[in-house]
């Protein structure tokens, strides 16, 4: 049994062992880099999709709040600007078919409840 004092450091010899100096350092269990690519292809893909109120695209406008993907299921949940926006429909199927592009199945899109903050933008009217 080895004994240890408050100030001691802890043994680290064998950590040194199982990763040599060469070694590509390991991947944190849990992130899945083609997960990621995909969030991103489709981040990129729906800056495309523009607010003709305002001009800016939903991204910049911080409205996709989640993408949920799946193998052969997507679910983007978005917020509006304003809950009566009279484009709404326009850019719902903006994003739909802007996701469906780039994950090749249906897309289903689901409008949360929450109000729009400009300043989540960066803007400041």
């Amino acid at each position: 049994m080895t004994e240890t004092t408050p100030n001691a450091s802890p043994d680290v010899s064998g950590a040194q062992a199982a990763f040599p100096a060469d070694a590509p350092t390991p991947v944190p269990t849990g992130f899945d880099a083609q997960r990621r690519a995909t969030e991103l292809a489709i981040l990129d893909s729906l800056r495309r999709v523009v607010d003709p109120e305002i001009g800016m695209n939903v991204v910049e406008l911080a409205l996709i709040k989640q993408i949920v993907l799946g193998p052969d299921h997507t679910e983007v949940k978005m917020i509006l600007t304003t809950p009566f926006c009279p484009y709404a429909g326009a850019m719902i199927q903006q994003v739909k078919e802007a996701t469906e592009e780039v994950v090749g199945h249906d897309v289903k899109i689901t409008l949360l409840a929450e109000r729009w903050d400009p300043r989540d933008a960066g803007l400041s009217w």
